[in-house]
């Protein structure tokens, strides 16, 4: 199965959270942070939202910082994904 987003938003795929701090100790996952960083898998049209013009600013493969508790979380085929508004993502990560 194939995720096709519409409009304004963006399909993303979360990065894997640090399994060790800094200082080298190994985090439970019960104690890793929720990441923040995801790869966007696919891209909506962009189009007239709440009668303002959206041009999509990200494309599929950018990383990307996003809100904390944004979007709708999926799972397709085994595979969580989340689905939000492309103003929903912060910051393009280079």
């Amino acid at each position: 199965m194939k995720i096709k987003p519409l409009a304004d938003r963006v399909v993303i795929k979360m990065l894997e959270a640090e399994e060790t701090t800094k200082g080298g100790i190994i985090l439970t996952s019960s104690a890793q942070e929720k990441p923040q960083v995801a790869e966007i898998v696919a891209v909506g049209p962009g189009g007239v939202v709440d009668g303002e013009k959206v041009v999509m600013e990200v494309k599929v493969g950018d990383k990307v910082l996003i809100s904390k508790y944004a979007g709708t979380e999926v799972k397709v085929d085994g595979v969580e994904y989340t689905i939000l508004r492309q103003s929903d993502v912060l910051a393009i990560v280079d």
